[in-house]
Protein backbone atom coordinates (compact mmCIF):
# COMPACT_ATOMS: atom_id res chain seq x y z
CA UNK A 1 0.00 0.00 0.00
CA UNK A 2 0.59 3.32 -0.38
CA UNK A 3 0.41 6.60 2.16
CA UNK A 4 -3.51 7.81 1.51
CA UNK A 5 -4.20 10.77 -1.33
CA UNK A 6 -7.02 12.43 -1.40
CA UNK A 7 -8.76 11.44 -4.12
CA UNK A 8 -12.23 12.63 -5.72
CA UNK A 9 -14.88 9.49 -6.65
CA UNK A 10 -17.45 8.70 -8.67
CA UNK A 11 -20.49 6.06 -6.96
CA UNK A 12 -21.78 4.49 -9.39
CA UNK A 13 -24.29 1.36 -9.10
CA UNK A 14 -21.69 -0.56 -11.03
CA UNK A 15 -18.25 -2.56 -10.28
CA UNK A 16 -15.54 -1.36 -12.33
CA UNK A 17 -13.01 -4.63 -12.19
CA UNK A 18 -8.82 -3.29 -13.34
CA UNK A 19 -8.60 -3.55 -16.99
CA UNK A 20 -12.44 -2.94 -17.41
CA UNK A 21 -13.85 -0.65 -19.35
CA UNK A 22 -16.06 2.16 -19.09
CA UNK A 23 -18.27 4.22 -21.09
CA UNK A 24 -19.76 7.03 -18.67
CA UNK A 25 -22.41 10.03 -19.58
CA UNK A 26 -21.24 12.82 -17.98
CA UNK A 27 -23.78 15.98 -17.53
CA UNK A 28 -23.63 17.21 -13.74
CA UNK A 29 -21.57 20.17 -13.52
CA UNK A 30 -19.86 18.30 -10.98
CA UNK A 31 -18.89 15.73 -12.80
CA UNK A 32 -18.32 17.98 -15.87
CA UNK A 33 -15.55 20.06 -13.90
CA UNK A 34 -14.05 16.33 -12.29
CA UNK A 35 -12.98 15.57 -16.11
CA UNK A 36 -11.67 18.64 -16.84
CA UNK A 37 -9.61 18.60 -13.88
CA UNK A 38 -8.70 14.99 -14.31
CA UNK A 39 -7.71 15.39 -18.17
CA UNK A 40 -5.76 19.01 -17.03
CA UNK A 41 -3.72 17.18 -14.34
CA UNK A 42 -3.40 13.59 -16.16
CA UNK A 43 -5.45 12.31 -13.42
CA UNK A 44 -7.32 9.52 -12.42
CA UNK A 45 -10.53 9.31 -10.24
CA UNK A 46 -12.08 6.91 -8.37
CA UNK A 47 -15.20 4.22 -9.22
CA UNK A 48 -16.68 3.29 -6.45
CA UNK A 49 -19.44 0.85 -5.84
CA UNK A 50 -23.22 3.11 -4.87
CA UNK A 51 -24.41 0.35 -2.35
CA UNK A 52 -27.73 2.22 -1.53
CA UNK A 53 -29.52 5.28 -1.68
CA UNK A 54 -29.47 7.96 -4.51
CA UNK A 55 -26.31 10.03 -5.04
CA UNK A 56 -27.67 12.21 -7.68
CA UNK A 57 -28.47 15.83 -7.09
CA UNK A 58 -27.62 18.06 -4.32
CA UNK A 59 -29.06 16.33 -1.32
CA UNK A 60 -28.25 12.62 -1.81
CA UNK A 61 -30.19 10.12 0.22
CA UNK A 62 -29.03 7.72 2.33
CA UNK A 63 -26.20 7.41 0.73
CA UNK A 64 -23.82 3.94 1.21
CA UNK A 65 -20.83 3.42 -1.13
CA UNK A 66 -18.47 0.66 -0.66
CA UNK A 67 -15.17 0.74 0.70
CA UNK A 68 -13.07 -0.70 -1.85
CA UNK A 69 -13.07 0.84 -5.78
CA UNK A 70 -10.83 1.11 -8.46
CA UNK A 71 -8.83 4.27 -10.51
CA UNK A 72 -10.35 5.26 -13.84
CA UNK A 73 -8.09 6.25 -16.55
CA UNK A 74 -9.67 8.78 -18.83
CA UNK A 75 -8.73 7.47 -22.32
CA UNK A 76 -11.20 9.68 -24.69
CA UNK A 77 -13.55 12.36 -24.35
CA UNK A 78 -16.36 13.95 -26.63
CA UNK A 79 -18.70 16.10 -26.84
CA UNK A 80 -22.02 14.66 -27.49
CA UNK A 81 -23.65 18.32 -27.38
CA UNK A 82 -23.87 21.32 -25.02
CA UNK A 83 -23.10 20.21 -21.27
CA UNK A 84 -22.83 16.53 -22.11
CA UNK A 85 -19.56 14.24 -21.83
CA UNK A 86 -19.27 10.83 -23.49
CA UNK A 87 -16.32 9.45 -21.33
CA UNK A 88 -14.31 6.31 -21.95
CA UNK A 89 -12.32 4.96 -19.24
CA UNK A 90 -9.93 2.30 -18.22
CA UNK A 91 -10.27 0.49 -14.72
CA UNK A 92 -5.87 0.52 -13.01
CA UNK A 93 -5.83 -0.02 -9.84
CA UNK A 94 -7.67 -0.98 -6.79
CA UNK A 95 -8.07 1.46 -3.54
CA UNK A 96 -8.76 1.34 -0.18
CA UNK A 97 -11.20 4.14 1.53
CA UNK A 98 -8.56 4.83 4.54
CA UNK A 99 -11.59 7.68 5.56
CA UNK A 100 -15.11 8.19 5.03
CA UNK A 101 -15.85 10.28 2.04
CA UNK A 102 -16.95 13.62 2.60
CA UNK A 103 -18.81 15.87 -0.01
CA UNK A 104 -17.80 19.43 -1.27
CA UNK A 105 -19.73 22.44 -1.86
CA UNK A 106 -19.99 21.21 -5.36
CA UNK A 107 -21.76 18.06 -3.99
CA UNK A 108 -18.61 16.21 -5.77
CA UNK A 109 -17.23 13.22 -2.81
CA UNK A 110 -13.45 12.90 -2.04
CA UNK A 111 -11.66 10.90 0.39
CA UNK A 112 -8.56 9.87 1.47
CA UNK A 113 -7.67 6.30 0.02
CA UNK A 114 -4.21 3.88 -0.29
CA UNK A 115 -3.72 2.16 -3.37
CA UNK A 116 -4.26 -1.98 -3.32
CA UNK A 117 -1.75 -4.20 -4.89
CA UNK A 118 -2.04 -5.26 -8.65
CA UNK A 119 -3.23 -9.33 -8.98
CA UNK A 120 0.03 -11.17 -9.14
CA UNK A 121 0.42 -12.81 -13.09
CA UNK A 122 -0.31 -16.43 -12.86
CA UNK A 123 -1.52 -18.71 -15.47
CA UNK A 124 -5.55 -20.54 -15.22
CA UNK A 125 -4.70 -24.19 -13.99
CA UNK A 126 -5.46 -26.71 -16.47
CA UNK A 127 -8.77 -27.16 -14.55
CA UNK A 128 -9.68 -23.28 -15.54
CA UNK A 129 -9.00 -23.89 -19.53
CA UNK A 130 -12.39 -24.15 -20.12
CA UNK A 131 -13.81 -21.33 -18.41
CA UNK A 132 -10.80 -19.65 -20.31
CA UNK A 133 -11.80 -21.18 -23.80
CA UNK A 134 -15.49 -20.01 -22.80
CA UNK A 135 -14.55 -16.55 -22.50
CA UNK A 136 -12.41 -16.67 -26.09
CA UNK A 137 -15.54 -17.95 -27.65
CA UNK A 138 -17.94 -14.94 -26.02
CA UNK A 139 -15.10 -12.76 -26.87
CA UNK A 140 -15.51 -13.74 -30.45
CA UNK A 141 -18.94 -13.57 -30.38
CA UNK A 142 -19.17 -10.23 -28.93
CA UNK A 143 -16.83 -8.96 -31.22
CA UNK A 144 -18.99 -10.27 -34.57
CA UNK A 145 -21.62 -8.34 -33.03
CA UNK A 146 -19.61 -5.49 -32.64
CA UNK A 147 -19.92 -4.81 -28.76
CA UNK A 148 -16.95 -6.32 -27.63
CA UNK A 149 -16.23 -4.85 -24.04
CA UNK A 150 -13.24 -5.46 -23.68
CA UNK A 151 -9.27 -4.13 -24.50
CA UNK A 152 -7.55 -6.59 -26.90
CA UNK A 153 -5.17 -8.39 -27.13
CA UNK A 154 -6.98 -10.38 -24.94
CA UNK A 155 -4.98 -11.67 -21.77
CA UNK A 156 -6.24 -15.23 -21.55
CA UNK A 157 -3.15 -16.34 -20.43
CA UNK A 158 -3.91 -14.09 -17.09
CA UNK A 159 -5.83 -15.67 -14.46
CA UNK A 160 -7.14 -12.52 -13.40
CA UNK A 161 -8.18 -11.28 -16.34
CA UNK A 162 -9.92 -13.94 -17.22
CA UNK A 163 -11.91 -13.71 -14.12
CA UNK A 164 -12.45 -9.94 -14.00
CA UNK A 165 -13.64 -10.22 -17.87
CA UNK A 166 -16.25 -12.89 -16.71
CA UNK A 167 -17.07 -11.23 -13.42
CA UNK A 168 -18.14 -7.90 -15.87
CA UNK A 169 -20.35 -10.33 -18.03
CA UNK A 170 -21.96 -12.28 -15.77
CA UNK A 171 -25.54 -11.72 -14.25
CA UNK A 172 -24.58 -11.55 -10.74
CA UNK A 173 -25.70 -9.11 -8.20
CA UNK A 174 -23.72 -6.27 -7.55
CA UNK A 175 -22.68 -7.14 -3.98
CA UNK A 176 -21.25 -10.33 -5.31
CA UNK A 177 -19.27 -8.45 -7.86
CA UNK A 178 -17.91 -6.66 -5.02
CA UNK A 179 -16.77 -9.05 -3.52
CA UNK A 180 -14.76 -10.95 -6.51
CA UNK A 181 -13.08 -7.66 -6.74
CA UNK A 182 -11.99 -7.05 -3.20
CA UNK A 183 -10.64 -10.86 -3.42
CA UNK A 184 -6.69 -10.72 -3.40
CA UNK A 185 -6.02 -14.03 -4.89
CA UNK A 186 -6.60 -13.75 -8.79
CA UNK A 187 -6.94 -17.92 -8.68
CA UNK A 188 -9.56 -18.19 -6.10
CA UNK A 189 -11.59 -15.50 -7.96
CA UNK A 190 -11.10 -17.56 -11.28
CA UNK A 191 -12.42 -20.73 -9.30
CA UNK A 192 -15.38 -18.89 -7.96
CA UNK A 193 -16.34 -17.76 -11.11
CA UNK A 194 -15.37 -21.20 -12.95
CA UNK A 195 -17.81 -23.08 -10.29
CA UNK A 196 -20.68 -20.64 -11.28
CA UNK A 197 -20.28 -20.89 -14.77
CA UNK A 198 -20.05 -24.95 -13.76
CA UNK A 199 -23.40 -25.03 -11.60
CA UNK A 200 -25.33 -22.89 -14.75
CA UNK A 201 -24.06 -25.27 -17.18
CA UNK A 202 -22.43 -22.56 -19.05
CA UNK A 203 -18.78 -24.58 -18.86
CA UNK A 204 -18.76 -28.49 -18.84
CA UNK A 205 -16.01 -31.14 -18.60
Amino acid sequence: MTSPMQLPLFPLQTVLFPGGLLQLKVFEARYLDLVGACLRAQAPFGVICLAQGVEAGPNPKGVRIESVGVLARIDDVDSEQQGILRVRCTGTQRFRLSDAPTQQADGLWVAPVETLADDDRQAPTPAHHPTVDALAQAAATLKEQGTLPFHEPLQLDDAGWVANRWCELLPISLAAKQKLMELDDPAIRLQLVDEFLRSKQVVKG
